[in-house]
């Protein structure tokens, strides 16, 4: 069955969730598919407890929280959720609308479309050693769903980036014992979790070995060891029962390359009117976009999804005067976000 719609969202991270609700706003409902069993994007998958501070109005905010605000913020709005599915086919009708198929066999048939996919369809970087499959997912980890799996236990974390300091740090206080591998003595993660790490390592706390995790050893069906490459010629073995694994994403634009939208390298292009693509009724807000000035900030994909959300509203309805109202004062947005009956 087709599902017909005024718009399809790709891509349900922070951008994709607000630009739900500025659709919401002006009384259009959102379809959105996003490939993760799980609405949130990288902020849900990769790093949950990871605090932001740029979010206006909120000091502080973890990064799951910020999106559990935001799906109880277009809650009155009642998107429809299409997860665990890639938008793998987008053909332009001769009507202007536009026919989507997921991997799922999901159909669509949309009057506009809006790109919210971030980086792409994104998956880890996986350990590069032979025969780890089956340890996959118990004892090799890409990311931490379950802290309290780690209590006790003797932990070898990998990577030099944020994911990789916040996890050392964080499972500290409830591990037995937490070593950091990191190639060099240079890390991409916040100087201030750098700053704490070493004062931690400098007390005996945890260790850091600058080297690269080469040889993985089992006990039984579980992890044993590790064996890295140092400085030196030899290998040393440290003991673990888990191994988390922080090499960043390996980003792919997937079948969105091929949708004839105009690029640079892996981002699409975009004005800064309307946030619209090279294609009339296709539109992309986040950090899949690109335009002269363009920061991959969440707070930037906010602003372009209320832009955007106005875009769409005037491409369906291209001869209606569309007016801005205020959240503050508008009984119409009120009745739209469940404040106030109808009268």
């Amino acid at each position: 069955m087709k599902i017909c719609t005024d718009v399809v969202i790709i891509g349900a991270g922070p951008a994709g969730l607000f630009q739900a609700f500025e659709l919401g706003l002006i009384d259009i409902k959102a379809h959105i598919v996003d490939t993760l069993p799980q609405a949130g994007g990288q902020c849900s998958e990769l790093y949950p407890d990871k605090p932001i501070y740029d979010i206006p109005a909120l000091p502080v905010c973890g990064a799951q929280e910020l999106v559990d605000r935001l799906l109880k913020q277009i809650e009155p709005f009642s998107p429809t959720f299409h997860l665990e599915q890639e938008v793998q086919s987008l053909t332009a009708l001769e009507d202007g609308t536009f026919h989507l198929v997921t991997s799922k066999g999901t159909e669509f048939n949309a009057k506009t479309v809006i790109v919210a996919a971030g980086v792409g369809a994104f998956r880890p970087r996986r350990l590069k050693i032979e025969n780890i499959g089956t340890l996959e997912g118990r004892t090799i980890h890409y990311r931490v769903t379950d802290p309290g799996l780690f209590a006790e236990k003797n932990i070898v974390v990998l990577g030099g980036g944020d994911s990789a300091l916040d996890w050392a740090l964080e499972l500290n206080s409830i591990a037995n014992h937490i070593t950091l591998v990191h190639r060099s003595l240079k890390f991409r993660a916040a100087p201030a979790s750098v700053s704490r790490f070493m004062s931690l390592t400098e007390a005996g706390e945890v260790d850091f070995i600058q080297g690269n995790v080469e040889e993985v050893e089992r006990n039984g069906s579980d992890l044993g060891s590790v064996g890295i490459q140092g400085t030196g010629a030899a290998i040393r073995h440290v003991e673990a029962d888990h191994l988390l694994v922080f090499y960043g994403l390996s980003p792919k634009l997937g079948p969105i390359a091929d949708w004839g939208l105009d690029r640079v390298k892996s981002q699409i292009e975009v004005d800064t009117e309307k946030f619209q693509t090279s294609t009339p009724g296709i539109f992309a807000i986040g950090d899949i976009n690109v335009y002269p000035g363009k920061k991959k900030l969440i707070l930037s994909g906010f602003h372009e999804a209320a832009l955007a959300s106005f875009a769409v509203k005037q491409h369906l309805e291209p001869a209606t005067k569309i007016h801005l109202q205020y959240t503050t004062t508008s009984s119409k947005l009120h009745e739209r976000l469940g404040l106030k009956k109808a009268v």
